[in-house]
């Protein structure tokens, strides 16, 4: 459970923000000024980030801001305000401030601001340890090897980055890495998704506005553009930009500057641009509907995310790591899943990918009544896809009164594979499609029950 802390000297403001936080599952803290806040983020050592009001009476938020950086450097702020301007928001940016909002905010927008600036805390905390692996992204098939080998590469650079994959494999998650493992991990991680921005406001969000620009601007607002100097910029979704745009993107790949709508002023800024689309651009190339120059620019170095049935192999060590993730969500001890699951889990095609396996386990986890996921606890299209033969009995049942389940499980698996040996001669390869399982799962098993092949691929 994420612990929050909410700073504002508008109490009326505190109540809404705590009732539609708590409402979604957040402890939320309070406090009417900077004094409380820093005794709080002192004393509150599972504090998982702040909401930080600009402008309150006696410090500021900036200066709350600085010293709340100096207390817990990792804990992530996002500042609010009524009367923003461009040099307040650089400069909470610029202190380490996750991002920047405009009272009165969007309460959905908040949360979803919020559930992204939670995950990006868990990203940082897991990529401080353990590099370019971060919460999600597991595995040791050979697609994530050369994954991961491809991300450190890349976090020692400044290259732009196209990464593409279907929905649910893990594209946003892959920038957050990047630039978390970057030389500019310290600035902001800014995300702007192309595809859930209107046309007509794509480019006053990437770029900013001047008051008066058009109808309802009637203040200057600060773009993402600006917002990530200093840092990265991921453009979610490109493929949806619009082509007019796609021209205005280029140029600020190629100038690291903009014009904002409705200014005559230049804007210089030092960003990243990562940009991310499960799309087939070449295809819109060809269409005419996404820029031949842009797609250069943006190709210099392309991540290719695997979808999770080319690396079932993986699937084994995702489960564990969701597992213990509800485990704590849910509070409970469920310790594994019934071999039976695991196999039930192989022969599913997976079209939602990772994203799809995280919400089955999730599933389970509400269904679940025993210590393991079995069977009953699948969703309904996954479970008719269980084994049949002398390996199924009934998985429905969860406990089998005087069997031991491991024994007969390993004793029909040795069985199976020494017959799909034999009839495919010993052969590896055409073993391991005959038989819907991994290459390397199949060697491993070979090795552990001491069977005999040709050797052959």
């Amino acid at each position: 459970m994420s612990l929050v802390l909410i700073v504002d000297d508008d109490l009326d403001l505190q109540l809404l923000l705590k009732e539609a936080l708590q409402l979604r599952g957040y402890d939320v803290l309070l406090a009417s000024d900077g004094l409380k806040a820093l005794e709080i983020v002192e004393e509150s050592k599972d504090l998982s980030f702040v909401f930080l009001d600009l402008n309150m009476p006696e410090m500021r938020g900036n200066e709350v801001l600085e010293k709340i950086k100096m207390i817990r450097p990792h804990l992530i702020v996002i500042m609010l305000t009524a009367h923003s301007t461009i040099q307040d928001a650089v400069s909470c940016i610029k202190q380490g401030a996750y991002d920047f909002l405009e009272k009165p905010a969007k309460v959905d927008d908040l949360v979803s601001l919020m559930q992204r600036a939670g995950e990006a805390k868990q990203l940082l905390e897991t990529a401080r340890y353990s590099g370019p692996r971060v919460e999600g992204m597991i595995g040791d098939s050979p697609p994530m090897e050369q994954l991961f080998f491809l991300m450190e590469k890349l976090g020692r650079v400044k290259t732009p980055v196209l990464i593409r994959g279907e929905s649910g494999t893990g594209k946003e998650l892959v920038a957050r890495a990047i630039h978390f493992n970057s030389d500019n991990k310290s600035g902001p991680f800014v995300v702007i998704n192309c595809a859930a921005m209107p046309e007509n406001l794509l480019e006053s969000e990437l770029f900013g506005h001047e008051k008066g620009a058009f109808t309802g601007a009637t203040e200057r607002k600060m773009g993402k553009c600006l917002q990530a100097n200093g840092g990265t910029l991921f453009l979610d979704e490109i493929a949806e930009m619009p082509l007019l745009l796609q021209a205005k993107i280029l140029r600020f790949l190629q100038e690291k500057s903009f014009t904002p709508v409705g200014s005559l002023r230049e804007v210089k800024v030092d960003v990243r641009i990562l940009a991310a689309t499960h799309q087939a651009l070449e295809d819109m190339i060809e269409a005419k509907e996404f820029r031949l120059d842009l797609f250069y620019r943006l190709n210099v170095m392309p991540l290719k995310l695997a979808p999770l049935r080319e690396r079932k192999e993986d699937i084994s060590s995702l489960l564990a790591h969701y597992i213990a993730f509800f485990n704590k969500q849910f509070n409970l001890n469920i310790q594994g899943v019934d071999p039976c699951v695991l196999d039930t889990l192989l022969q599913y095609h997976w079209p939602g990918n990772i994203r799809e396996l995280k919400n089955v386990v999730e599933h389970a986890f509400i269904l679940e009544e025993s210590d393991l996921i079995t069977l009953s606890s699948l969703p309904s299209e996954i479970k008719e896809l269980a084994p049949v033969g002398p390996y199924k009995r009934d998985y429905l049942d969860t406990r089998v009164e005087g069997l031991d389940f491991k024994r007969e499980k390993e004793s029909f698996e040795r069985e199976f594979l020494k017959q799909a040996l034999e009839r495919n001669q010993g052969k590896i390869n055409q073993t391991a499609l005959m038989a819907n399982i991994p290459k390397k799962t199949l060697l491993r098993k070979i090795d552990f029950y001491q069977m005999k092949s040709t050797g052959k691929q």
